[in-house]
């Protein structure tokens, strides 16, 4: 228990850090002087370092465990929570969030780790989606209490604080966070780094769910952590309060929603699901693309459909760890979280790129909005028809 409130803690705060520049942006822009592809670059900064550093946690969780790992990497986020608050231009902001998304990395790794190896496959959705769920609340946190913060004492105060409860929590899994009983590898003898990468790269029965888990996670994060505050101020005339609650809120059904899938999971499987919820969420992207703009109440149900139904990352993880052994759930795991953290990076980037070029082009902000959420439901959408032809389940092994 006391391992799991400490990863509780870790995790709220990458859910923060995730989410945190949809309130922040405005600070930003005008002290750093950032436009909106700028803008979300910076998110995407943090989200493809967190990807791309899902090697060595992998490498690290097979070989050390999760304490020593999660301890280490969240000294990385200490620096650059410190660099952001010290940040005079885009490239010392843009260095900043990429070593917080390193030193996150190994967070919600740590916790499923810890979950495939205590527990049985079909418990590990179970507590992977509590441990989302609970630790969500760091979303939440990043709307309306962050504003306050903001506003009472300025952003860069505001980011040394954090720093301070980042370095906290290292000092906390040191000293708390309890290893599972090592595990010895399939001839005696651990994988090499890039070994273990294809080894899991291998395995045909995740093919077609990688491209749904590149993009999935991906459109509720961007929406969620960097074009809601965008869109209410500029299509419906949000001031920052109004904002940051629509922001929480959406937070807070996320959280949810990381929950609610509990028992679509235990009655239908983790495939049927995913898929449910997936026509949910690029529904509810279309309707914003072609009626959000003409009412705020309208929009902000439909941010919270998104919020809702669109993080089913556990069970996607879940459907993908019955593919894996006891020996690769490291790699495994920490592979599946770069897919889904380097495709939200990715589409961070590419959705800034979209604005601007609209921007550049002369539209307003309803048209310009309206095409990034058509973008975002139709890539959902795209890769839900892929993922529809893969394997629900392992086949059987035949009896000897």
């Amino acid at each position: 228990m006391t391992s799991f409130l400490v990863l509780l803690l870790a995790y709220g705060l990458s859910q923060f850090f995730r989410a945190f520049l949809a309130v922040i942006s405005g600070d930003l822009t005008r002290d750093l002087g950032l436009d909106p592809g700028q803008l979300g670059s910076l998110q995407a900064a943090w989200l493809i370092a967190f990807a791309l550093a899902q090697f060595p946690v992998g490498y690290a969780l097979d070989r050390i465990g999760p304490r020593r790992t999660l301890a280490g990497f969240l000294l990385v986020a200490v620096a650059g929570t410190v660099i952001l608050g010290l940040a005079r231009g885009y490239g010392a902001a843009l260095f900043s969030m990429a070593l917080i998304g390193i030193g996150c990395a190994p967070i919600l790794m740590s916790g499923f780790y810890l979950a495939a190896r205590l527990y049985s496959p079909r418990h590990f959705a179970t507590m992977s989606s509590f441990l989302i769920g609970f630790g969500s609340i760091g979303d939440p946190l990043s709307g309306a209490p962050l504003a306050y913060f903001l506003t009472a004492y300025g952003w860069r105060q505001t980011v040394f604080g954090l720093a301070g409860i980042v370095a906290l929590t290292a000092l906390l899994t040191a000293l708390l966070l309890r290893d599972p009983p090592p595990v010895a590898p399939a001839g005696g003898r651990h994988a090499s780094l890039l070994g273990g990468i294809l080894q899991i790269v291998s395995k045909r029965s995740l093919w077609l769910i990688l491209p749904f888990a590149f993009v999935s996670y991906g459109t509720t994060i961007a929406t969620r952590g960097l074009w809601i505050a965008p869109y209410l101020q500029k299509v419906h005339g949000f001031d920052l309060a109004a904002t940051s609650w629509a922001a929480m809120a959406m937070g807070g059904f996320m959280a949810c929603g990381a929950l609610l899938v509990l028992p679509l999971y235990a009655r239908i499987g983790s495939k049927a699901t995913v898929m449910l919820c997936a026509v949910f969420s690029a529904s509810a992207f279309l309707a914003l693309s072609l009626w959000g703009q003409d009412s705020a109440r309208l929009s902000i149900g439909l941010f919270l459909v998104v919020g809702l139904f669109g993080v089913t990352y556990a069970v996607v993880m879940a459907h993908a760890r019955a593919f894996m052994s006891a020996a690769e759930i490291g790699r495994g795991v920490t592979f599946m979280n770069f897919i889904s953290m380097g495709g939200a990076g990715v589409m961070q980037w590419l959705s800034g790129r979209l604005v601007n070029a609209l921007d550049a082009q002369g539209y307003d902000a309803r048209t310009v909005f309206g095409w990034l959420f058509l973008f975002f439901g139709a890539a959902l959408g795209s890769t839900l028809a892929a993922y529809a032809r893969s394997r629900a389940e392992p086949k059987p092994v035949p009896a000897k």
